[in-house]
């Protein structure tokens, strides 16, 4: 497409996510065009159908129409990347060749592979999706941990994995921390990082793992390190240099 500049869709339901792959888009790709962007899946379709971009990167789990959903309605109109926190997802699609996807957290390497093939694939028609998107449709999961069993003094209680802010590591036990309050779990943070949704819950430290959505902002401290700024608890959390990455394009 030698007169044409490249354009495409972002489809993702967390600010913080939707702007990372922005910006390592920017960064891989200084030539294409990121002309909208959408929080949920009937916002990508209304916007794919009005601005026709030639890329659509969607994410597989979006509120009211899936990137799954999406792609299906979509029958060919654009090239289509997935954006996904799943392995199993990614791979399946990409064996058939006939898609692209971008594994979360998004890092400048998969970027660069993902942008280097769908340059190529710009110079052919959209390929067909209809045999990955049966595979992925029928793709059975238990899913991911929704409900948390912990003890509060004497009592135990149940808390919903949405209204977690953050878990933290304490002696044997792990903190489970909300807007309101704060309880132990008899659970490595290693065995709930294995549990939680990976596309939620980042682990930000060896003994830390937060809720994106509980996320107010990143800022830098003194030594360039990452901050993470929480919306409803005053404290602040220290990103170690491991993990640093995940929040490079923020």
């Amino acid at each position: 497409m030698p007169n044409k500049r490249p354009s495409a869709l972002i489809a993702e339901d967390e600010p913080m996510l939707r702007a990372q792959l922005r910006a390592r888009l920017t960064q891989a790709w200084p030539e294409l065009a990121v002309v909208a962007e959408a929080e949920n899946g009937e916002q990508a379709l209304a916007l794919q159908r009005e601005l026709e971009p030639d890329i659509a990167f969607l994410d597989i789990r979006m509120p009211v129409k899936s990137g799954l959903d999406v792609a299906t309605e979509l029958e060919g109109a654009c090239h289509v990347v997935f954006v996904t926190a799943y392995d199993e997802y990614a791979v399946t699609a990409f064996e058939q060749g006939a898609v692209d996807y971008v594994l979360k957290p998004v890092t400048p390497e998969r970027i660069e592979k993902v942008v280097e093939r769908l340059k190529q694939r710009l110079e052919r028609p959209p390929g067909d999706l209809a045999t990955v998107l049966a595979q992925l449709g029928a793709r059975d999961s238990t899913g991911p941990l929704r409900w948390i069993k912990a003890s509060l003094g004497a009592s135990m209680r149940l808390i919903p994995v949405d209204e977690v802010v953050y878990f933290h590591a304490e002696d044997k036990y792990t903190k489970v921390v909300t807007s309101d309050g704060e309880a132990l779990i008899r659970k490595t943070i290693k065995e709930l990082f294995d549990e939680l949704d990976p596309e939620l819950f980042w682990q930000v430290h060896r003994g830390t793992i937060v809720n994106l959505r509980a996320i107010a902002r990143v800022e830098r401290d003194y030594r360039d390190q990452p901050l993470v700024i929480l919306r409803a608890r005053p404290e602040k959390l220290t990103v170690s240099r491991t993990f640093a990455h995940l929040f490079k394009a923020m």
